[in-house]
């Protein structure tokens, strides 16, 4: 029986924590950053946890994620 993978884009957006719940990362951090205020930066730097519903839909492709 072949092994189940985990889904390849999903390694790099989120990390499980110990306890097994999952962090993900905001959005507007990537690009054009030199007009925002060093305030908003630092807000969208930190790495809030994964709403419940949202971890159930994608809780089979990130099954083998560690």
């Amino acid at each position: 029986m072949p092994k189940m993978k985990t889904h390849s884009s999903l390694k790099d957006r989120f990390k499980i924590t110990g306890t097994g719940k999952v962090k993900r990362h905001k959005a507007y951090k990537n690009h054009l950053l030199s007009h925002k205020s060093g305030r908003q930066k630092r807000v969208l730097s930190n790495q809030p946890l994964m709403a419940q519903g949202d971890v159930r839909r994608l809780q089979q492709q990130l099954a083998n994620l560690k």
